[in-house]
């Protein structure tokens, strides 16, 4: 099991550089890049700068382990939408944020970015996931190509209607069968499961190959209520061997203290 940290906590420093060097000095093996926090748009992310994170990552000896918030701040991309060319869209960004993860070293992207996988008025389940295999299915094959696996993310119901659990994100991974599809677990995100977060681990561990630590209260593991230990046991009792990354929302404690004191919590429960 290893570490990492997601790096718009370092987004006020603009300068990955230093991002990359305090991440590593703090102890964790690697760090998972926002797109956004380079430029709006993947597209717009130059080789140089593509080639400086590959330079620095390797500098210092810390993985770059992947991309989340793919979708995050921009705009005419939706992977349920009821227009094709939307979606012919959103199919040819997913490759182009598969090309900028192989490009920088990582092995996964994270789908969450609920604002744009919503079901929208007049689309039921059905036909969003008839939509959704439709998108992952034409941007699966650069994906492969590229050794990045795409982690579909299970977003409580009152942040998405679409994938809002684990047992629907499953079955949408299921349904689409590809090696570069599977599933992310996030804590705060598992609040809204029927099952414990230590039960849900373990049923859908086949599935697993990313993980997100955080607290309900939008904070960093062991800022808030939930007790980690049991979700510790139930990673290791399923032999995950993937990242632990650290993603939060509430930044007021400084990246510092959210990056130390996350790590220091974790590290008691291996």
């Amino acid at each position: 099991m290893k570490f990492g940290i997601c790096n718009e906590i370092f987004q006020d420093w603009n300068d990955i550089g230093r991002t990359i060097g305090y991440v590593k000095e703090a102890g964790y093996d690697g760090l998972e890049i926002a797109p956004f926090t380079l430029a709006q748009y993947v597209t717009d992310i130059p080789a140089s700068v593509r080639e400086d994170v590959v330079k620095r990552a390797a500098g210092a000896d810390l993985d770059i382990l992947g991309i989340h918030w793919i979708l995050a701040k921009t705009e005419g991309f939706h992977l349920t939408d009821p227009d094709a060319d939307v979606r012919k869209r959103t199919a040819q960004y997913l490759k182009d944020l598969a090309h900028f993860c192989g490009d920088v070293g990582g092995k996964v992207m994270v789908f969450g970015s609920p604002k744009q996988r919503n079901l929208k008025p007049g689309v039921d389940r059905e036909q969003g996931l008839e939509y959704a295999m439709e998108v992952l299915g034409e941007a699966l094959p650069v994906c492969e190509e590229r050794d990045v696996t795409i982690c579909m993310e299970p977003l409580a119901p009152e942040e998405t209607n679409f994938c809002k659990s684990a047992a629907e994100t499953v079955d949408l991974i299921e349904r689409i069968d590809h090696p570069q599809l599977n599933l992310l677990l996030d804590v705060k995100a598992m609040t809204a499961e029927t099952d414990d977060r230590p039960q849900v681990i373990r049923q859908y561990a086949h599935y697993l190959d990313h993980f997100h630590a955080n607290d309900p209260n939008l904070k960093g593991p062991g800022f808030g209520d939930v007790d980690f230990g049991p979700i510790f046991e139930a990673l290791k009792e399923v032999d995950y061997d993937g990242y632990v990354s650290v993603e939060v929302f509430n930044f007021d404690d400084g990246p510092e203290t959210i990056a130390t004191k996350s790590l220091e919590y974790m590290k008691r429960f291996v």
